[in-house]
């Protein structure tokens, strides 16, 4: 090969590289800005919460980062209407969600993924009031009177719960079927009788003249537990994920428990109440840790145990409420696996 021969050659090779550099150019860059010592972000998973007093807690995960202490990637999403989070889970557009257990034995044989629960964030323990008009001194005077609250859910059960105790039934009442945040400024302005609602909600209640407390969940203990829900896809696909979810609660109790100050200025800021009427609402919530989480999920026979709940819950379901047509197979609702880890 002659000397002109080698000089064409090589710069038909320079021309080929230079082609084939330009062609791939984006690649790689791409592959050159690559961090191999970052692994890569795991699965998001989609959990909603929204406005109760121990839910609010979950916002403190999000702020000093315990979820990714605990290696789950979540998008945290706030829903300023609790029933369209509960819609969102059984509909599978989330992953998790916190609602409570009323809420949940409805769908556990209708949701698109299966409902499951697996921690017990909490038990309503006073948060839960029915407050009434200055006429209405006993459960015997709401007899034939309007009372607003969301209809089968907690409110609505913690009603049928004292009008059962006290011999009467839902229909002995005139239902006014509104979400809470609207019933309790239907009965501030004096468009009902009475109201069912948990914070901050009641503290609108409260602002009509002469109103009061008649009874809350503090005289009914266990009735009310506050759960995190997940998908049986969830469970069944990323199990770890569900771990994380369960263990970063605990870390959020401990949080609270070490930084007190820090931890009210995150929930009061989440509940858009001063930290004044934080206090207001803290007492009347237990909040769960691990050894009242597995007391909650073995079998028992009072309100305080998940299964025993579980079971009068849907009987008010069937018989009350007409939501149901049968008990949902329990088997499938709790599982204590992840709260025992």
């Amino acid at each position: 090969m002659t000397r002109i021969t080698k000089i064409i050659w090589t710069f038909a090779i320079l021309l080929l590289t230079s082609f084939l550099i330009t062609v791939n150019a984006p690649n790689i860059k791409s592959i050159l800005s690559q961090d191999t010592s970052i692994p890569p972000p795991t699965e998001v998973i989609n959990m909603g919460y929204s406005n109760w007093s121990g839910w609010w807690l979950w916002d403190i995960a999000k702020e000093e980062h315990l979820f990714e202490k605990n290696g789950v990637n979540v998008n945290l999403k706030w829903f300023d209407n609790y029933s369209d989070s509960i819609s969102a889970l059984s509909t599978g557009l989330l992953d998790a969600n916190c609602q409570t257990l009323n809420d949940t034995i409805p769908q556990v044989d209708q949701a698109v993924f299966g409902e499951v629960v697996v921690l017990v964030n909490d038990n309503s323990a006073g948060n839960d009031k029915i407050i009434v008009s200055k006429d209405i001194n006993t459960i015997q005077d709401l007899k034939a009177k309007k009372v607003a609250l969301e209809e089968g859910v907690v409110d609505d059960f913690l009603l049928t719960l004292a009008l059962q105790k006290n011999g009467m039934s839902r229909d002995d009442v005139d239902i006014v079927n509104l979400e809470t945040g609207a019933a309790a400024v239907a009965f501030a302005k004096g468009q009902v009788d009475a109201v069912g609602a948990f914070p901050p909600f009641w503290l609108t209640a409260l602002e009509r003249q002469g109103s009061k407390e008649l009874i809350s969940s503090f005289d009914f203990p266990g009735a009310i537990p506050d759960l995190l829900v997940v998908t049986q896809k969830l469970i069944d696909e990323n199990p770890k994920a569900v771990q994380g979810l369960v263990n970063t609660w605990f870390d959020i109790l401990d949080f609270m428990e070490k930084n007190p100050e820090r931890a009210n200025q995150i929930i009061a800021s989440r509940a858009g109440v001063t930290e004044e009427e934080l206090k207001l609402f803290q007492s009347g919530v237990k909040l769960f840790d691990r050894g009242d989480n597995i007391e909650a999920f073995k079998p028992g026979r009072n309100m305080k145990h998940l299964n025993y709940a579980a079971k009068k819950i849907s009987e008010f379901m069937i018989s009350q409420f007409k939501a149901l047509d049968k008990e949902p197979n329990y088997k499938k609702l709790l599982n204590s696996n992840f709260v025992r880890s």
